[in-house]
């Protein structure tokens, strides 16, 4: 029987793939506590978006709750932060409560604080149901707008004083946008740029792979906020983007004899799910 040939596919994977470096803290401190506790750890809800690793985390005792329930052990708070009031519950309930809010998004929600004491009218660009977004609104008593495009911005009256503050893991271009437009209609406007450094990298080496490939695979969980944002900026490049969890999700007819595929992943995937990916590509 003839052997059939290989597509001898061209594999390249974007540079920095892996937890960021927020991601990366909050799974130390949930392990580091779950290692030293007798009474249970645990995260409010999902430790990260990604559900192969929240599996993991569950095995080795790290517990996602939706809600509190008699309370004791130890809880997380995870990199998208949390509301203080959501805290004030879980430590009434008796939970010692670890604190893994990413230090970007600590900072958004500062820089939101000191915008409202100044009087200004906070706006958030992002996604409204976003667990970041409700937390950094939270923080402000729920008294900021939050905008997820331009176009809306038209439609939308601020107060003379605005101060705009952006989800840690938006586009630069969509928070260039809001900006610009609010520009035009406030007469004060004070900018805090609070986009995550390391996602605008991973965002700008993403674009510039999608123009050089022939297929782009963007690896992450369907839940991450950051993974579909990769999704959507890649195919407005590479028409054949496609959104895959696990290696098992890949289909052969995606791929030519011979083409170019990038592999790019969200900032809550782990680098041994991209090594799956890469190890099954280089079966077809």
């Amino acid at each position: 029987m003839r052997k059939k040939q290989g597509k001898n596919l061209k594999i390249i994977v974007s540079e920095g793939v892996g937890f960021c470096s927020g991601v990366k803290r909050a799974i130390k401190i949930a392990l580091a506590a779950a290692g030293r506790s007798s009474s249970g750890v645990y995260s409010l809800g999902p430790l990260i978006h990604n559900p192969q690793v929240v599996e993991r985390l569950r095995e080795v005792g790290i517990t996602p709750l939706d809600r509190f329930g008699k309370g004791g052990g130890e809880i997380v708070v995870r990199s998208h932060g949390a509301s203080p009031a959501v805290l004030k519950r879980a430590g009434d309930k008796g939970y010692k409560i670890i604190d893994a809010t990413c230090p970007f998004v600590r900072k958004a929600q500062r820089n939101a604080q000191r915008l409202h004491r100044r009087g200004y009218r906070v706006v958030i660009v992002g996604e409204k149901t976003h667990p970041e977004v409700k937390g950094i609104r939270s923080h402000v008593g729920n008294k900021a707008v939050v905008v997820e495009s331009a176009d809306q911005v038209k439609h939308l009256k601020f107060g003379l004083k605005v101060g705009i503050i952006a989800q840690t893991t938006i586009p630069g271009d969509m928070f260039a946008g809001v900006v610009g437009e609010i520009s035009k209609r406030a007469r004060e406007v004070l900018v805090f740029n609070t986009i995550c450094s390391e996602t605008a990298r991973r965002q700008e080496r993403a674009s510039v792979l999608a123009g050089r490939v022939d297929v782009l695979l963007v690896v992450g969980g369907r839940n991450s906020a950051n993974t579909s944002r990769l999704k959507s900026l890649c195919r407005s490049i590479c028409p054949k983007t496609y959104h895959v969890e696990t290696s098992d999700e890949m289909e052969g007819r995606w791929f030519g004899k011979g083409s170019t595929v990038g592999v790019v992943a969200g900032a809550s995937t782990p680098k041994w799910l991209v090594e799956n990916i890469v190890d099954t590509l280089k079966e077809f």
